[in-house]
């Protein structure tokens, strides 16, 4: 009874310091990511927001007609909002492990728990970004509310999901090779470029249509338009494919920081 209760002091005990490691983190992040005030964390969530915003208003002030409905807005922003999800939290879920390097010599530091904080806080970011898109377009006349909310919800938490596994990947390749962050960063235009993000994968001719076939982002995106355009994504959407993207791609990154922990760990 005595070793029971020990055992779940030791638990509790345990889980304090991970939850105080944690959100030490959080606000290490909050208060550094933008001139060293927590303030300056609002422009996380601006940034985000007005590259949205302005890729919207510069497809919509071109008169050019949507692919597939009769909003040339609500089409880019069904591309937009996913691409800008999971492109954000792999950029700075990798950014974070960089600038908490120095604090891994402390023993209750771990890589890991860099990547967990910058997750919840870029999931609470997004989350308030899509909001306040939501609310501006209904004050700008134009319903971005989905025709299937629960496709809608299932498709912005596997954009997330995904994400994260390649915010994982990220990470731990940056912190192994720093000079992966500026390629990231380059492939990035190349994904946003391509993904489908203002043109529909679904109508590409072959070869590129399959080919389009095995990006998850191009995927994640079709899943969000298919919650809002009826027949969208039908012969092209693989809904399993994106999520068995993202597990694998957070199961071989847990491997490889793994393996790798004891050369990382001499690196920093």
């Amino acid at each position: 009874m005595y070793a029971a209760q020990s055992e779940t002091s030791e638990f509790r005990e345990a889980f304090r310091r991970q939850r105080q490691v944690l959100l030490a983190l959080m606000l290490r992040n909050i208060r550094t990511r933008f001139f060293g005030h927590g303030l300056g964390y609002l422009i996380a969530i601006a940034w985000p927001l007005l590259h949205t915003l302005m890729v919207i208003i510069l497809m919509g002030a071109n008169n050019r007609m949507a692919p597939v409905g009769e909003s040339m807005v609500l089409f880019v922003a069904t591309g937009a909002v996913p691409f800008q999800v999971q492109a954000y939290l792999s950029t700075f879920m990798m950014t974070s492990v960089l600038l908490n390097r120095p604090l891994f010599a402390f023993p209750e530091v771990k890589v890991l728990d860099a990547l967990l904080a910058s997750i919840v806080l870029e999931i609470l970011s997004s989350c308030t970004v899509v909001l306040i898109l939501i609310v501006i377009g209904w004050a700008a006349g134009e319903n971005l509310m989905p025709r299937d909310i629960e496709q809608a919800a299932c498709a912005y938490g596997a954009s997330i999901l995904l994400g994260v596994g390649m915010g994982f990947f990220n990470g731990t390749l940056a912190l192994a090779v720093p000079i992966w962050a500026m390629i990231f960063a380059l492939f990035r235009i190349l994904l946003w470029l391509g993904s489908g993000t203002v043109f529909l994968p679904d109508n590409l001719p072959e070869p590129y249509r399959t080919m389009q076939s095995y990006n998850p982002i191009a995927q994640s995106i079709e899943w969000l338009r298919f919650a809002y355009y009826d027949g969208v994504g039908v012969g092209f959407l693989d809904r399993a494919y994106v999520l068995e993207f993202a597990l694998g791609a957070i199961v071989m990154s847990l491997l490889l920081e793994r393996m790798t922990r004891g050369h990382l760990l001499a690196l920093r």
